[in-house]
């Protein structure tokens, strides 16, 4: 991904937030908060009023779906890229910024008191994009031997430990001693699962970054 795409999508996403604050302001102050506010859904009747919020909701959405194709894609010209190179991929630190994309996931309050759609509880997986920070800082280091060992390690512990959470949090939640309501065992698991995948792609670089860093300190 060159600088100009990480930037394009920068400034994008700078401009959909604008444009969703306003848009909301605007519902509050100007449409009764129709829309911000819990309601329900099956009396819900669409105004013109309604446009600007869910005009900027819609081209929020759209930009996720952009960003996730865009990365999946890198993820695999990496991937195709790796045996034709001996050094890691050049990526902008910058890019961990997308990590904030992961407090979208707290939308999920909203939609869940409006139609019990606990589906942007997924988003808190954007957390994991912080790694980003780390990979950035890693680029175009020489793939070696002793790389690959301490980058195999870093996947191992961090996948111990994200399978370990799920492990426990499927035990508890299975008991059914604590939670009773159903659509709470629902959310608690989206959540939970979301921010585990992001802490395992986190934790895989962080491992990377700090065996790779001490051994260069010992040395």
């Amino acid at each position: 991904m060159n600088k100009f795409k990480i930037k394009g999508l920068a400034i994008a996403g700078i401009l959909i937030v604008v444009l969703m604050l306003l848009s909301v302001g605007y519902d509050l102050f100007y449409n009764a908060g129709r829309i911000v506010y819990p309601m329900d859904a099956s009396a819900y009747v669409f105004q013109l009023s309604d446009l600007p919020l869910l005009v900027s909701i819609l081209l929020l959405l759209i930009y996720i779906c952009v960003v996730i194709i865009i990365l999946f894609k890198a993820s695999l010209n990496r991937q195709k890229a790796l045996p034709a190179q001996n050094k890691t991929r050049k990526i902008s630190p910058k890019l961990g910024y997308l990590g904030f994309l992961g407090f979208l996931g707290f939308a999920g309050i909203w939609t869940y008191q409006i139609d019990a759609s606990i589906f942007p509880f997924c988003f808190f997986v954007f957390f994991g994009f912080f790694s980003f920070f780390l990979e950035g800082k890693m680029s175009d280091t020489l793939i070696d031997e002793r790389f690959q060992q301490n980058a195999q390690a870093a996947q191992l512990k961090a996948l111990k430990i994200g399978f370990t959470i799920i492990f426990l949090e499927v035990i508890i939640v299975s008991q059914g001693r604590f939670i009773h309501n159903l659509d709470m065992i629902a959310i608690i698991l989206t959540i939970t699962l979301s921010l585990d995948i992001a802490l395992t792609l986190f934790l895989c670089e962080y491992f990377l970054y700090r065996l790779d860093h001490d051994e260069q300190l010992s040395e």
